[in-house]
Formats: C-alpha cells, structure tokens, sequence
C-alpha cells in the first residue's frame, strides 16, 4: 500500500503527463497551421506518448491499490512565434519533466516505497531520451538558421516517426 504522500505526488504527476499530452498537440496544430505537417506529425505522435506516460502510472498505482483523483488539465499556450520557438518550448519542458521526475525519486526514496522509486527509473531514463531528442532537433534547427531549404527538410525527416508503444514491462 502506498502512503498518502505518494498517491498525492503520482497523481499531481498524472496531471502533468497530461498536460504534456495537451501542450504537445498545441504544438502540433500550431505548426501544421504553418504547413508544417512533419513537424506537427512528430509533436502528435510526442502527445500519444506522454499520454502513454500517464497511463503507466495510472496503471501502476491501480496496482498497488491507490486512489487516483484526477485533476483538470490546465490550457496550455496556443502559439509561438517561430517552429524553433516551439521545439524550444519543447526541450523546456522536457527539462521541467525531468526535475518532477526527480522529485519523485528523491520522494520514493525517501519514503522508501522501492516499487515506486522502481518504476521512476525508467522514467529517469526516459527523460535522458526526451531531452536528447528534443534537444537534436533543436540545434539542427539553429544550424540552419532561416533556410526554408533546411527547414522543409527538418519537416521531412521528423514525419518519419513512429507511433510510440509501450510494452508492459516498460520496455
């Protein structure tokens, strides 16, 4: 059974992974407003998987035999000024993910709940992954400045995204 710290962290925790969800997709109809298909085909496919993110804690804390309470999502912004800015945005907030991340941690270990400081490892190393995708997408971005040369190929590229999956065993 987990603490009533913890439930309260992991469900405010829900609450952040979607929102994530929310602010990608506002990523992504932002920049296929601009044409921009590819890159709002990444910032779509980004969305199921932080929804996915939620759905494993979600899903986790049914199993441990926790109450889940649901929060309103907050509305995230509506548009930014250039692509860049929004995949800077992005790498943002992948950084202000990883530091609740990282208070969850330092909560489970504190706590000693080892299932949940367990299953926040392989959100420790999720989030190493999210920043370093997003943050290559953001200096391939930099390198090539204002080209629509760069920036039609840059769309290309970030079409070819899979759709994310995540297995049960967090694999």
């Amino acid at each position: 059974m987990m603490n009533e710290k913890m439930v309260a962290a992991l469900n405010q925790q829900i609450n952040e992974e979607y929102y994530s969800s929310y602010i990608y997709l506002a990523m992504a109809a932002y920049l296929d407003d601009s044409d921009l298909d590819g890159m709002g085909h990444w910032m779509r496919m980004q969305a199921q998987e932080e929804y996915l993110h939620a759905m494993k804690i979600f899903d986790f804390m049914v199993e441990r035999g926790a109450r889940i309470k649901l929060s309103a999502v907050a509305e995230p912004p509506f548009e930014w000024e250039t692509p860049l800015a929004a995949f800077e945005a992005a790498l943002d907030h992948e950084r202000y993910m990883t530091d609740n991340i990282n208070k969850l941690v330092d909560l489970a270990i504190s706590e000693r709940d080892h299932a949940t400081n367990n299953i926040m490892q392989w959100y420790v190393s999720e989030q190493v992954e999210e920043e370093a995708n997003v943050e290559g997408i953001v200096k391939k971005m930099k390198m090539m400045g204002d080209s629509g040369q760069g920036l039609f190929l840059m769309d290309r590229e970030l079409a070819s995204r899979p759709v994310p999956t995540i297995v049960a065993d967090g694999q």
